[in-house]
């Protein structure tokens, strides 16, 4: 059995550096439905791991703004719930759209929770992650409690390309490749200046 799940993660992960761009990738839609990425193909994406009990989640009224601002351009959210960090996404699909829905007019596309780090994580983000990976978390106060936390929970977590908090962005240009990562501590009016400049080019 063991042996079986060392090749199914193999496989996947070979799977996910073989694609070339996100139209590649199908995933669960909060329906469960599985959904390819092409329907977004010639859009601006921001792929985001949410969750709606942590003290980023304001940042649900600045991604829905950003949608409203630039979907007509071509902009797209694609939001991935994830409780993987202090389970801070709870409840169905359904019960966060609900929270999202009510709370923040949310109106991009919401998927089914996922994990995006370890044994079990999707395609997608070993491919997101691939492409983009960490670079720290910027200056100021948000940022260097970020830092501080995660130290304690290991020294070295800088090393690696993981997600390492909710509210993590990719950007992903019109032609599906991943041109930018944002942490949850980078300011939104330079995740905005991004879109822009990807949506113009």
């Amino acid at each position: 059995m063991r042996k079986y799940l060392i090749l199914l993660l193999v496989f996947f992960a070979l799977q996910a550096v073989a694609q070339k761009n996100v139209y590649a990738f199908k995933v669960a839609d909060n329906q469960g439905k599985m959904v390819s990425l092409k329907k977004w193909k010639g859009d601006v994406l921001l792929i985001v791991n949410t969750a709606t009990k942590c003290g980023f989640t304001p940042q649900y009224k600045a991604l829905e703004a950003l949608y409203e601002k630039y979907r007509a351009e071509g902009f797209n959210i694609l939001d991935f719930p994830c409780n993987q960090f202090g389970q801070q996404a709870p409840g169905s699909a359904a019960e966060i759209h609900e929270f999202c829905t009510s709370n923040f007019d949310v109106h991009f596309p919401q998927f089914a929770k996922i994990d995006v780090n370890g044994s079990h994580e999707i395609a997608l983000y070993s491919y997101l992650k691939r492409e983009q990976g960490f670079r720290g978390f910027g200056v100021g106060t948000m940022a260097e409690a970020m830092d501080k936390m995660l130290k304690k929970k290991d020294a070295l977590y800088a090393s690696n390309s993981d997600i390492k908090w909710n509210f993590t962005k990719f950007l992903v240009s019109r032609e599906g490749k991943v041109i930018a990562r944002f942490e949850p501590t980078d300011d939104m009016d330079m995740v905005e200046k991004c879109i822009v400049e990807a949506l113009h080019k």
